[in-house]
């Protein structure tokens, strides 16, 4: 049923689908996903993003650290979480956390939903550019399984702060981009309105994606969206991410980095 309905969504409608006020956040993913957890604060160095949360979590009996972008329910919440747009201090929060996963030999979960990471003035000051891409570098070589999963929006560098894993899990009505198709169709045609186009020229969906080689599962959605039965979707959450842990933690963790760090070398090659 619900591959019958996706196969009559274009992208625009699935960017749609991704942004849904409703879409299970990484709060419900806390609450349905989760048997316990327990959060950790700041990066230690400049103070607690609330765009970013993680901490020690148990899922179906594995003990991971889970990390994900955190979006609001409501104007309040969403305000505090900066609509999800980490700063520097959010990046670097998770890789304080990833460091932990690695000394305590805990697999890392991360959960994508962003539009970006904020652009503002005072975040550019304390070092954006870099917190991510030292992010890049350093899960690049992290010597425990990572799986990332893509389950709302995930917008450029970002998204990719916390999303250089093992296994990249991508919801089937999520969306995974360099740019939003508003941004695209600014610079490209200077015409914000041709956004649908640029959705389908930009092959952010899932099974496009798929193809490409960019992720390397589709986690399927109830029908509609994943926001018409958060539970459904959660579950099938859980179910792929405990199956592609069981894989992973039986690879030697030498050869654990070294095909992470193959699958995105050969990421562009055509």
């Amino acid at each position: 049923m619900a591959k019958k309905t996706q196969a009559k969504l274009s992208p625009w409608d699935i960017v749609q689908i991704a942004r849904h006020a409703e879409r299970p956040n990484i709060g419900d993913y806390l609450r349905l996903l989760c048997d316990d957890f327990v959060e950790l604060h700041g990066d230690r160095l400049f103070g607690d993003d609330r765009g970013m949360i993680g901490g020690f979590a148990t899922i179906g009996g594995e003990r991971v650290m889970l990390i994900g972008h955190r979006k609001g329910r409501g104007i309040d919440e969403n305000i505090e979480a900066n609509f999800g747009m980490a700063s520097p201090e959010g990046y670097r929060k998770a890789m304080r956390l990833m460091r932990l996963a690695e000394k305590y030999g805990l697999p890392v979960v991360t959960f994508v939903d962003t539009p970006g990471a904020y652009p503002g003035s005072e975040a550019e000051a304390r070092g954006q550019a870099e917190a991510i891409a030292h992010n890049l570098e350093f899960m690049s070589t992290l010597k425990t399984p990572i799986i990332v999963v893509v389950c709302g929006e995930g917008g450029s560098g970002g998204a990719l702060g916390i999303a250089v894993g093992d296994r990249i899990l991508m919801l089937q009505n999520a969306v995974y981009s360099v740019i939003s198709p508003e941004g695209c169709a600014s610079i490209l045609w200077r015409d914000g309105t041709k956004a649908a186009l640029a959705a389908e020229t930009l092959k952010i969906t899932a099974g496009s994606l798929k193809e490409l080689g960019i992720i390397d599962e589709i986690v399927p959605e109830p029908a509609g969206g994943a926001h018409t039965d958060p539970a459904a979707a959660v579950a099938a959450v859980k179910k792929a991410v405990l199956a592609n842990l069981a894989v992973l933690k039986k690879l030697p963790l030498d050869k654990l980095v070294e095909q992470r760090y193959a699958k995105f070398s050969a990421m562009g090659r055509f």
